[in-house]
């Protein structure tokens, strides 16, 4: 038998059912929902011969667990995830590929906020460690409001072996850090990139950084000492797509550089 996965909430089904219906097997809507927004999803799945049923609160919550699922779960197969293969033959046919690494991100919510941003700022794929990290799941693709249909997760045993192979195809590893001596927008982070992420409380592991070919931060003026790593990654995405657009950085951002 074929093996299948949940979704839920309103972006992520909508979104598979747009861009991939095939995969859908088993849509479930709430008994009370009958708005637009439901509608929609299920006039995407009438339209690509999905079965819908509708289901009661206490169904729906046991089909998506602890997740809120917005009154929409679908049962669906799950997608070939991308190895470190795929990725290296994808650099191929990118001018300057962005590609978001994470080393060792552990909250889905921040996987799933990070794949949202990594989508928006067209980023190649995200990498992820196998071991001792966040990986795709429901909660995760729930966050991602449909981007993790749309932007490769690469889950990778060795994340330093990675980083060197992506280094020998022609892009600069760049690493985020508190500590780091230049700012982000002073640097070039304007050609083919691989940005480094680190782990929520304890930021780059030490062989992570040694393959970093340098390490940039974001100017900061508060009391607070480290910004949630989904805000930053969000931050130092913005600034690489501002980079690339060509628009000058704004003024706060100028002092300290």
């Amino acid at each position: 038998m074929e093996r299948t996965e949940r979704i839920y909430g309103l972006h992520a089904v909508r979104a598979v059912l747009a861009r991939d219906p095939g995969r859908v097997v088993q849509l479930f809507l709430a008994d009370q929902r009958g708005d637009r927004r439901v509608a929609e999803i299920e006039a995407l799945a009438r339209t690509a011969g999905v079965a819908t049923r509708r289901a009661d609160a206490q169904a729906l919550a046991r089909l998506a667990g602890e997740g809120v699922h917005q009154g929409v779960v679908a049962e669906v197969k799950p997608l070939r995830p991308w190895t470190e293969d795929d990725l290296l033959g994808a650099l191929r046919d990118a001018a300057a590929p962005l590609v978001l690494a994470l080393d060792g991100v552990q909250d889905p919510h921040n996987l799933g906020a990070c794949l949202r941003t990594a989508d928006a700022c067209g980023a190649l794929a995200v990498v992820v460690p196998k071991d001792r990290a966040a990986q795709v799941n429901a909660t995760v693709r729930k966050v991602a409001a449909g981007a993790a249909e749309t932007t490769p997760v690469v889950a990778v045993t060795n994340l330093s072996r990675t980083l060197k192979l992506l280094k020998e195809a022609g892009l600069w590893v760049v690493g985020a850090a508190g500590e780091a001596d230049r700012l982000a927008s002073s640097a070039d982070l304007a050609g083919p990139l691989v940005l480094v992420m680190g782990a929520e409380g304890s930021g780059l592991r030490e062989l992570t950084r040694k393959n970093c070919d340098f390490l940039v931060r974001l100017p900061q003026f508060g009391a607070v000492e480290s910004l949630n790593v989904s805000v930053a990654t969000g931050m130092l995405l913005y600034e690489i797509t501002r980079q690339r657009s060509g628009a000058p950085p704004a003024p706060a951002l100028r002092q300290g550089s």
